[in-house]
C-alpha cells in the first residue's frame, strides 16, 4: 500500500486547507486511517483518524472543533479539512493507515499504524 499526502501550503492563521491522501496498491476499506504531524525538535503527534467503515472519528483535543477527517472509500482518499487553522498547527503532517480495524484505546497510537505517507508541510503564518 502506498499513500500519497497532498495540499499543504502556507495559510494566515484563522485561515483553512485541506489535504489529501490518497492510497493505491492493495487497499482495503477495512483500514484504520489517521493524520499525524510533527513540528521541528516534537515527537509525532496524533491528530485525528477514521475507523474502517468511517462510522466513528476520533480527535486530539488540540483540534477539536476545527479539524474534521472524512474519507471517500471508492476514490481510496482520506481528507483533512483544517480551520480556525492556528501557528501551532505548523508541522509536517502524515497520512497513515492500518491494516487492522484499530478499537479507540488504540487508534490514537502511531506505532499501531503499518503505512505511511511521505508527509505534507503546513506553514500557518500569524
Amino acid at each position: 500500500v502506498q499513500l500519497q499526502a497532498s495540499g499543504g501550503g502556507l495559510v494566515q492563521a484563522g485561515g483553512s486547507l485541506r489535504l489529501s491522501c490518497a492510497a493505491s496498491g492493495r487497499t482495503s476499506s477495512d483500514y484504520a486511517m489517521g493524520w499525524f504531524r510533527q513540528s521541528p525538535g516534537k515527537e509525532r503527534e496524533f491528530v485525528t483518524a477514521i475507523n474502517w467503515s468511517g462510522g466513528s472519528t476520533y480527535g486530539a483535543a488540540s483540534v477539536k472543533g476545527r479539524f474534521a477527517i472524512s474519507r471517500d472509500s471508492a476514490k481510496n482518499t482520506m481528507y483533512l479539512q483544517m480551520n480556525s487553522m492556528k501557528p501551532e498547527d505548523t508541522a509536517v503532517y502524515y497520512c497513515a493507515a492500518s491494516r487492522r480495524r484499530l478499537i479507540a484505546s488504540m487508534i490514537r497510537n502511531l506505532n499501531e499504524y503499518d503505512y505511511w505517507g511521505q508527509g505534507t508541510e503546513v506553514t500557518v503564518s500569524s
